[in-house]
């Protein structure tokens, strides 16, 4: 089990990386022969990815989810992940060749994807009594402390409230 570091950390990065969630839905639950195969067609990905640096994966964390399995992946670019994606040589296209074949539109697997591109400075990631996890692992794992301290602190923020208070209107009489 990983150990717990005491205190609040956060993740460092001063790069541009991209984060990218991956999973899968499992629609009929006794579909066994369908969904089996797609949830574990991941693990060899992510041993290549593990073994190979070279390729841009910087980490990720897997996680349960009901009828689910879903991926945070941390990559260094979108080329990195797209060339993965779609290079006959990664374990990507086949999987994916593999699952049109087998599951296509049938709808007894659903399976969901998001890609956003961080900007340095424009995260925030905060671990209170954690083990090294999420972006500090797949990064650096850094005290939470002076300007990484709170999120309007880390992304830049003057302190003060940026969202303007409602307007009330006393009722009229009419």
């Amino acid at each position: 089990m990983p150990q717990v570091i005491p205190g609040r950390f956060t993740a460092e990065i001063n790069e541009p990386f991209v984060v990218f969630l991956i999973g899968m839905r499992i629609n009929k639950l006794f579909a066994f022969s369908k969904w089996i195969p797609t949830a574990t067609a991941m693990s060899p990905m992510l041993r290549s990815l593990n073994q190979n640096p070279e390729k841009g994966f910087l980490g990720g964390e897997t996680f349960v989810y009901w009828r689910g399995v879903g991926l945070i992946q941390y990559w260094r670019s979108f080329e990195d992940l797209e060339h993965f994606a779609r290079n006959p040589a990664d374990a990507h296209l086949k999987a994916w060749q593999r699952f049109n074949q087998a599951i296509g539109a049938d709808g007894s697997v659903g399976i969901w994807h998001e890609t956003y591109l961080i900007e340095p400075g424009k995260y925030k990631a905060i671990y209170g009594n954690m083990p090294v996890f999420g972006l500090a692992a797949a990064t650096k794992h850094v005290p939470a402390m002076g300007r990484k301290e709170t999120a309007r602190r880390r992304l830049g923020g003057d302190g003060e409230l940026a969202v303007p208070s409602p307007v009330i209107q006393p009722p009229t009489d009419n």
